[in-house]
């Protein structure tokens, strides 16, 4: 069952095309994350969804009835904003069943949903306090609660971990999965956090210029990728980019880079231009290996840029003919110290090929 659709929608303020021909399904029971770049339209799309505001143009389904012109109160929706916007003056305990006093939910029903979600969350020692009483997680998991108190199918929830420090964000995705699962709901999340969608999601539409450029499976998209932003933003260090032209040499396809020719095995679309030739080849950091030994790789001397220590992994970036790198590597291989001259190796198969222009994948290095 589809709990979301969205159809060609469309959204303008003035002059100015925030949104263009969007087109979302979100199946009912999934953990369905939006991700893209600050400005690229999330929150717009969030005003849509929950009823804040009406599109331009286009058509939006929950549970398969139109809903677009329909206002907030009647989309039986739960929403939590980016912001914790938690009233002041309001105890803990009635911050969180402000929905349901608004609906004129019965008592008795308001304390039993009220403290249920409040424990599960951890928070039910707090019911009793101020907002001015709480830490940032805290006031976090109480906002968190508001939003999904009232009983429902759906929850849409707009970048709710933001400004909030590694340690709490983390915490907090084992929460919002949790309760995704124990509700047995569909959640609409958005972020522009590359590690909160490969921790919560289990589907992703990739948000690009207001349009939808790629969705579907978490894993199918962080492997085989059909859209440039898709590889570059999805992962943790951003994968790399190389220039790259392609060429004919002894019948077969080549992309010539500044790191290595690259063989190329080439799928492309029935909509290429003749007359491409400059492309994108991209390479995500866990794909480039250091002094490597193993045969059957395409290799580059780099010198060692810069070390970021993470703990338990280091970040490497390097140099190769002014072109940069990153890869990371654990503490057991580090060894390296700034200015080292190293080995690149990347398997030719792991390098991906796109249209400069269009973002377009068209291939990838052929073994």
């Amino acid at each position: 069952m589809i709990a979301i659709e969205l159809r060609t929608i469309a959204k303008k303020y003035g002059l100015t095309q925030i949104l263009k021909d969007v087109d979302l399904s979100v199946e009912a029971g999934t953990f369905t994350v939006v991700f893209g770049l600050p400005a690229c339209g999330k929150s717009v799309l969030v005003r849509l969804l929950t009823g804040l505001e009406k599109p331009s143009a286009g058509q939006i389904l929950l549970r398969g009835t139109e809903a677009t012109r329909i206002d907030s109160g009647g989309r039986n929706i739960g929403y939590v904003p980016q912001s914790f916007a938690l009233y002041p003056h309001f105890s803990v305990y009635d911050n969180i069943s402000y929905p349901l006093d608004l609906i004129k939910f019965p008592k008795p029903q308001i304390d039993r949903a009220v403290r249920q979600i409040a424990e599960q969350l951890k928070i039910d020692h707090l019911l009793g306090k101020n907002p001015d009483q709480l830490s940032g997680g805290e006031k976090q998991r109480v906002a968190l609660a508001r939003g999904v108190v009232k009983q429902t199918d759906i929850y849409i929830l707009d970048d709710p971990l933001v400004g909030l420090d590694f340690k709490l964000r983390e915490q907090m995705f084992d929460d919002l999965k949790q309760m995704q699962q124990s509700l047995a709901a569909t959640f609409l999340y958005t972020t522009s956090d590359p590690l909160e969608v490969l921790a919560l999601a289990d589907k992703v539409a990739v948000l690009d210029g207001g349009r939808i450029v790629e969705a579907g499976d978490l894993a199918a998209l962080y492997r085989r990728p059909t859209h440039i932003t898709t590889m570059t933003l999805l992962g943790f260090p951003p994968s790399n980019q190389i220039g790259g032209e392609l060429f004919t040499r002894a019948d077969r396809l080549w992309c010539r880079t500044g790191l290595f020719d690259l063989p190329v095995s080439m799928t492309p679309p029935a909509d290429l231009p003749a007359e491409t030739g400059d492309v994108r080849v991209v390479i995500r950091p866990e794909d480039i290996h250091l002094n490597p030994d193993q045969d059957g790789l395409l290799k580059c001397q780099a010198q060692v840029v810069l070390l970021e220590d993470l703990g338990g992994e280091v970040i490497v970036y390097l140099e190769v003919n002014e072109i940069p790198l990153v890869t990371v590597i654990s503490h057991a291989e580090d060894h390296l110290v700034s200015n080292d001259k190293v080995m690149v190796g990347v398997r030719a198969s792991r390098a991906v090929l796109f249209i400069s222009e269009t973002g377009q994948r068209i291939g990838q290095g052929a073994e």
